[in-house]
């Protein structure tokens, strides 16, 4: 058993959530890498872009045994439930999820996008997320320290404004930030915090891909409107993550944090 703080992310081998496990084990924690690994063949419909590989997550391998790689689905509760046992069968607690799996579908306007489309934004990136914080905010309450226990869920700037053709994708993610405010308001008291995070345009497989559909041969023109006026690296949205799953980080409780100020 370990005293070292210990986490659990989804989404974990590559983008934002890869930076996200190797900031933590950097700050001293414990991981565990939970990410489906889907590659090439993910299925999911209207997705039109590689998700990440085995070959991804198992580029997390030079962190040893600061991390235990799962390969899983977070449409899956019952997996979601299995993670956070290995966690704790590992390290003997857990102390911080960060929910960062999800996908990216859209192009269309609304009316025109097909009800697959929406479903699959909705099981990934909504329903993964609850699953995420259901099978794990039980175990942080009966944990030793739910003081210090944290759920960030990776919101983005489309959680709070439309976005052309991106109805759908923008209406799961304001689900996101609902979610995160609900579970807030059930956690006052405990000790345990729940914050949403929001990045804007991040370099990752999902900007390019958002680039692709705005017919876009430069992803940074995503970032025009963004205040900082760059792309993000996500070792940079990782460091605010970081801060979120910290144990000063539980003034923030109930917040929704843009990463880069939002949009202009």
């Amino acid at each position: 058993m370990s005293a070292s703080r210990v986490a659990l992310v989804t989404g974990a081998a590559r983008g934002v959530g890869a930076a996200t496990v190797r900031s933590l084990v950097a700050s001293g924690y414990r991981v565990v890498a939970f990410d489906a690994c889907l590659g090439d063949g993910h299925g999911m419909q209207g997705v039109e872009y590689p998700l990440a590989s085995v070959s991804d997550l198992d580029d997390l391998a030079d962190l040893g045994d600061a991390i235990e790689a799962f390969v899983a689905d977070v449409r899956d509760a019952e997996a979601l439930r299995a993670a956070v046992s290995l966690a704790q069968d590992r390290w003997g607690r857990l102390d911080v999820v960060v929910a960062a799996a999800a996908v990216m579908v859209g192009g269309r306007c609304a009316w025109e996008t097909p009800p697959g489309d929406l479903q699959t934004l909705w099981e990934v990136d909504v329903l993964g997320v609850w699953n995420a914080a259901v099978a794990a905010i039980p175990v942080m309450l009966s944990g030793p320290d739910p003081s210090g226990c944290r759920f960030v869920a990776i919101a983005s700037t489309a959680g709070t404004r439309g976005m052309f053709g991106l109805s759908a994708y923008a209406a799961v993610k304001h689900a996101v930030i609902g979610l995160v405010r609900g579970l807030a308001a059930d956690l006052v008291g405990t000790g345990v915090s729940a914050v949403a995070v929001s990045p804007g345009a991040t370099r990752t497989a999902m900007l390019d891909a958002t680039a692709r559909l705005y017919g876009l041969a430069d992803p940074s023109k995503l970032a025009e409107h963004q205040l900082t006026q760059r792309v993000h690296e996500p070792e940079e949205v990782a460091a605010t993550i970081v801060h979120c799953c910290s144990v000063p980080g539980g003034l923030l409780n109930g917040s929704v944090v843009d990463v880069g100020g939002g949009i202009r």
